[in-house]
């Protein structure tokens, strides 16, 4: 069996996202795993974890197509059995890799909003949470950028529930008369606009720079909430 694969086409990759299944240790969550091969147990889901963690280093390090289903086992001490005991292929390891970095950005942002003050208080502490992940796994840039090409299914899906989930807050916020009413269509200009400031932001200050998360986000939030008049 040939363990490093060329990269994956997108119908390739588009199977392997599919065949994703339930964790029932976890209240029927979605599992990164492939079709019929998620964990059953604590202990599985631990491996399973390791193996993600391994294939994001590998990927993050050497890109897909240089990667291979042996640097990732190496990377998580595990077998190369155990390996396919999760995941069908490199294609599918990496689709689940996307979401769950997907998911783990949502999630990190999450608890950081809970106590905001204001709708635009709520994306200054977004903001903030998203620049600390970013500083802490900055090989989130590299696997979602080469995603586009291995994976456009799930890059696009990546950016579509992320500008949902901000079109949301802002929508609330229109709501609560905390921001000017707007229709579905400037909440939607709005909302990939935000995202649009995240993610060059953390380009900029997470991945490249080292400066205060707090302060970069206050000054983008200065510019949402005053815009760039004198």
């Amino acid at each position: 069996m040939d363990t490093k694969a060329t990269a994956g086409s997108p119908k390739q990759v588009r199977k392997a996202r599919n065949r994703s299944t339930l964790r029932p240790e976890t209240g029927g969550q979605l599992s990164p795993a492939s079709d019929g091969k998620a964990p059953r147990t604590a202990r599985g889901e631990k491996t399973l974890r390791k193996i993600l963690a391994a294939a994001l280093a590998e990927f993050g390090t050497r890109g897909f197509s240089d990667s291979s289903i042996v640097g990732i086992t190496t990377r998580a001490r595990v077998a190369l059995g155990t390996f396919y005991t999760y995941f069908d292929s490199k294609d599918a390891v990496f689709a689940a890799l996307v979401r769950d970095m997907s998911a783990r950005v949502r999630d990190a942002v999450g608890p950081a909003i809970a106590e905001a003050t204001d709708a635009l208080d709520v994306e200054e502490r977004a903001l903030t949470a998203y620049l600390r992940f970013v500083a802490d796994h900055k090989e989130v840039y590299r696997i979602i950028d080469e995603s586009e090409f291995v994976d456009p299914e799930g890059f696009r899906t990546h950016y579509m529930t992320t500008a949902d989930r901000i079109a949301a807050r802002l929508s609330a916020g229109a709501a609560r008369g905390e921001l000017s009413d707007a229709d579905a269509l400037a909440i939607e200009v709005r909302a990939w606009a935000v995202m649009g400031i995240n993610v060059f932001l953390g380009l900029r200050f997470g991945v490249w720079g080292r400066e205060n998360p707090e302060a970069v986000a206050a000054h983008a939030n200065a510019l949402l909430r005053n815009g760039l008049k004198a």
